[in-house]
């Protein structure tokens, strides 16, 4: 199943197959807590590409986590 990513700089949407995605967690601090953003993460020609995701598709995704 291949995922769709934005390419920045070439402002266009790419497909990515799920072999070439990994997963990751970014948290930080704020006054109220810990904040976790999900995230998928995929290299395309060359280029690191970053996708936001909800926690539930990040969690039925079947790929290593970085």
């Amino acid at each position: 199943m291949a995922v769709q990513f934005y390419d920045v700089k070439n402002r266009k949407k790419v497909e990515v197959p799920e072999s070439d995605i990994k997963k990751t967690k970014y948290e930080r601090k704020t006054s109220k807590g810990t904040q976790v953003r999900y995230a998928l993460r995929a290299k395309f020609n060359g280029m690191s590409l970053t996708k936001f995701v909800g926690k539930d598709t990040w969690d039925s995704m079947d790929v290593p986590e970085e």
